[in-house]
């Protein structure tokens, strides 16, 4: 029997021991001792392994782990390595992906819930020979839990809890302890949305200060998050930061899963058929110029073709990773972003300076910050070397697969319909001009809206998907007509027709679509309307009593349109 998909988790001894397929990362434990450094910060996308990667560590380095869990991967070759390092640190680990919430107290409870979760791993501080009476005490005031049945440490007690329990765990054993920090960000991401940021920075920046700069029972630290924030904001001091991103050669081939373990995967399950699929759909991220797949949808799309090889592949991520800033800044874009943003769905590369240290205002305070959070967040990769500079880091960003660009085209899409539904008088007159036969406002309307949206630019892409595009924006705009029957692709006389339209006061209008490749929008209309001619269009409307039918040819060529009609 083969062995179960590890979908959504990120538990090591779980995977090892509970029967599922585990991509052997574990080589990176050798990397980060050969690379050593005292606080370790990586920084990679939502999704791609991090909090395994965190738990993997655990598993390793803690007193007592379970040295079984290790068989047969790739570090126990290194024999002086595992003989010297493994199972021999106490660990601290915690995940603040859940630390959210409406206001700052919220937050802190989930903080407080976090951290005394982990605390209570080690109730046996309260019985240990090593520990003052004074330090025991220390230790129960981080598991302290209220009558309400919620960890009620004080705000003193929470911002040192870090140090403390380093300290403590360090005293009982004798070693040194090992901190391992999941998702840092997302608390400050979450306090920008919900406005207590300050807040948010000046405890997290206490936190840190206690437990990463001024701790003797330090040995090292490996902190994961999504973004590189500011180390004036947080890191305030911290001199002995190491910072892996994306761009950085080490570690590369650590988070996501390259093309060899795509293809053992895919083999494993005797779905090697499927390798264009999977290549197309989820790979081309570069890390440190290395290439690698999105570790949740490879997973994702094996189980789907594991069950039914001719699964097609889905947008997996989009439903999981925090979208909000991206939406925010993407909302506010001007008309050189959205150019910029229609190019990338086009195929093409942008050239941008990347700030890949910020503030969260930062972020916020520019458009031009979007390049930098698109990067950061998995949304856009680097194509070709980096190019350094005063300013920044010179960057060719590109769209890396198929996922993500349906992705940013729904983005757009939906930034597209709210700002021309919240224009309800604007898309009135719209739609009003179709029953009028006023094709001039049609086209002079849609050339307005074509302005605000984007266009089909790659030459790759098939015609017929170009004229899909377009015609998902006319049905998107007309459909804000609730009284109004719209059908797309509907059968009329002999043929079926783009879009049909039946309105109350039984007047039918039928809307073909063109895309003229060649620019000549005139020719395109006329195919068009030669085509409702043809195939009869207008007798499906007569059969429905309609007293009046219109009839509609429209070419589009990118941003351009013509717009002719026949009453």
């Amino acid at each position: 029997m083969r062995k179960k998909l590890p979908v959504g988790v990120d538990g090591f001894e779980k995977i090892r021991t509970q029967g599922f397929y585990y991509v052997d990362k574990t080589r990176f434990i050798a990397e980060l001792l050969e690379n050593w450094s005292e606080v370790n910060l990586f920084t990679r996308p939502r999704r791609f392994g991090k909090t395994l990667t965190l738990n993997m560590l655990k598993s390793f380095f803690e007193i007592g782990c379970d040295k079984t869990l290790f068989d047969g991967l790739n570090i126990l070759q290194e024999e002086d390595l595992c003989e010297k390092y493994m199972g021999q640190f106490p660990v601290i680990f915690i995940t603040l992906k859940g630390v959210e919430g409406l206001k700052y107290q919220s937050a802190c409870a989930a903080m407080r819930l976090e951290i005394g979760t982990e605390a209570s791993r080690f109730y046996f501080l309260t019985e240990s020979s090593r520990l003052t009476e004074e330090e025991k005490d220390r230790y129960r005031a981080l598991i302290n839990v209220s009558k309400q049945g919620v960890f009620a440490m004080n705000d003193e007690a929470l911002s040192a809890s870090l140090k403390t329990l380093s300290h403590l765990l360090a005293k009982h054993y004798g070693r040194k302890v090992i901190l391992l920090i999941d998702e840092y960000d997302v608390p400050l991401d979450k306090a920008f949305q919900n406005g207590y940021y300050e807040e948010m920075v000046s405890f997290i920046r206490g936190m840190f200060g206690d437990a990463l700069k001024t701790n003797p029972d330090l040995y090292f630290a490996v902190i994961t998050g999504c973004l590189r924030i500011s180390k004036e904001s947080i890191f305030t001091g911290l001199n002995n930061l190491s910072v892996m991103t994306v761009t950085d050669e080490y570690f590369n081939d650590s988070f996501g899963f390259t093309e060899e373990e795509v293809k053992e995967l895919l083999a494993y399950y005797e779905r090697e058929d499927c390798l264009g699929t999977m290549r197309e759909w989820y790979n081309g991220y570069q890390f440190g110029g290395m290439s690698v797949y999105c570790p949740w949808d490879v997973i994702k799309y094996a189980q789907a073709v594991k069950k039914n090889k001719n699964a097609l592949p889905r947008n997996y991520w989009a439903n999981t990773s925090g979208n909000d800033l991206v939406k925010r800044l993407i909302y506010r874009a001007d008309s050189t972003t959205k150019d910029e943003i229609e190019r990338l769905i086009s195929g093409e590369t942008i050239t941008k300076i990347i700030h890949e240290e910020l503030t969260y205002k930062e972020l916020d305070s520019s458009i031009e910050n979007i390049w930098s959070v698109l990067f950061s967040t998995g949304y856009l990769t680097c194509r070709g070397e980096v190019q350094g500079g005063e300013e920044g880091e010179r960057l060719q960003l590109a769209i890396p697969n198929k996922e993500i660009r349906r992705l940013f085209i729904g983005f757009v899409k939906e930034w597209f319909r709210d700002t021309t539904h919240a224009d309800l008088s604007r898309i009135q007159k719209f739609c009003e001009a179709f029953p009028a036969g006023d094709a001039e406002t049609i086209e002079e309307m849609l050339r307005d809206y074509l302005w605000d949206s984007i266009s089909v630019r790659d030459r790759a892409v098939r015609k017929s998907m170009k004229e899909n595009f377009y015609h998902g924006m006319l049905l998107g705009l007309l459909q804000s007509r609730g009284d109004w029957l719209i059908q797309s692709n509907t059968e009329m006389g002999e043929g079926y027709s783009d879009i049909a339209v039946c309105t109350p006061e039984r007047t039918g209008i039928v809307i073909e679509l063109k895309y003229a490749d060649d620019g000549n929008l005139e020719k395109g209309c006329e195919r068009a309307l030669d085509q409702m001619e043809d195939r009869k269009y207008a007798d499906g409307f007569k059969r429905k009593g309609m007293k009046k039918i219109i009839r509609y040819g429209m070419a589009f060529c990118e941003k351009e349109c013509r717009v002719v009609v026949v009453v």
